[in-house]
């Protein structure tokens, strides 16, 4: 493919200073791009290295004022790159039509260019809205409803009851809709409790690899507008997840929380049951939440405080073996002071 520089502008709404004329071929990463590739400097970091790299069209902020007839202004540059590399890379269907091989059930409503890829299992009463792709061994029980532009990957299972929104993806090895860690003891034995709820999974959401979301013991496990997790993700029964939050790698939600709008939870966090987590909240790596948290916090450590508090305590801890160090000393020398005050009679 290619595009002219005023083409690519167009586009993505940039603004450009040249005569527009400039032909790419393709993208690439700063460092790597020649000529014919467009790239993005986004931040300072970038901006300051321009002379740097060779590409032949640069994405920048609007407010860079530097003169450089490669340059594309727009308003974020990271995302308008991200708009050129669908237009020169575009998805490719990975499947279409029905497999033979594939397992379809009773009283299926599939809409328009469904593909279903060999050894697909789909039971009973679902249904699939337009543009759905299911690949090799994904698995849709009774009565799952998927919308439309929805992929689903390799080896996903999907329980009964779950209902999915529209533009979904669904990464590899992911199970939607198993039933989530609820006994009751009686007697020192633990004793399964039914879990009769679903899953709900809203528009735009993405789901990563490796993923487990528990259905609700009644009720729902809702997760909401553009939510985005990553790998290995562990979310319990009747949790819910706000709209456009991210949930980080091994991220663990115990059962009946509440997770706000616009939240971060950063890799390893674990979330306590039964709490809400407030919006705009961000949560760093491996922390342990045991408590409510209210909007805007940014929290760290097990159990949670402030960000600034725990940075200041990780330094003190660092210092710990010199501080007793030197209280011993201060200890010892006190006890020399008190003894020359008070000799001991003889």
């Amino acid at each position: 493919m290619k595009m002219t520089l005023a083409q690519i502008a167009s586009r993505v709404q940039g603004q450009f200073q040249a005569d527009g004329q400039q032909c790419i071929t393709g993208v690439a990463p700063f460092e790597t791009a020649d000529g014919c590739d467009i790239t993005f400097a986004g931040s300072h970091r970038f901006l300051k290295r321009l002379h740097e790299t060779h590409a032949g069209a640069i994405l920048v902020p609007h407010d860079f004022t530097e003169e450089d007839d490669r340059v594309i202004r727009v308003k974020n540059p990271q995302f308008a790159f991200s708009q050129v590399v669908r237009i020169f890379y575009p998805p490719i269907p990975s499947w279409s039509g029905i497999s033979p091989v594939a397992h379809v059930g009773q009283n299926i409503h599939m809409g328009k260019d469904v593909a279903i890829a060999p050894f697909v299992v789909i039971q009973n009463h679902v249904t699939l809205g337009d543009r759905v792709t299911l690949h090799p061994h994904v698995v849709l029980g009774d009565h799952v409803s998927i919308g439309n532009d929805v992929e689903i990957f390799p080896n996903v299972t999907i329980l009964n009851g779950t209902q999915i929104g529209n533009r979904v993806t669904i990464h590899a090895g992911t199970v939607i809709g198993g039933d989530g860690f609820g006994y009751t003891p009686n007697d020192g034995i633990y004793h399964k409790i039914p879990h009769l709820g679903i899953v709900q999974i809203d528009d735009d959401v993405e789901i990563g690899a490796g993923n487990t979301i528990d259905r609700a013991t009644y009720g729902k496990t809702w997760i909401k507008n553009g939510v985005k997790t990553d790998n290995l993700v562990q979310i319990a029964h009747n949790v819910t997840v706000g709209e456009n939050t991210l949930l980080i790698a091994q991220v663990g939600i115990a059962g009946s929380t509440t997770i706000g709008r616009q939240c971060i939870l950063a890799g390893q966090a674990g979330v306590s049951g039964h709490i809400t987590i407030g919006d705009r909240v961000t949560i760093g790596p491996q922390s342990g939440i045991a408590g409510s948290i209210s909007d805007g916090a940014v929290v760290t450590g097990s159990p949670e405080m402030p960000h600034k508090l725990f940075l200041k305590t990780s330094r003190i801890i660092a210092r710990l073996p010199e501080m007793k160090k030197k209280l011993a000393e201060m200890e010892k020398r006190l006890n020399e002071i008190e003894t020359s005050l008070n000799p001991t009679e003889t």
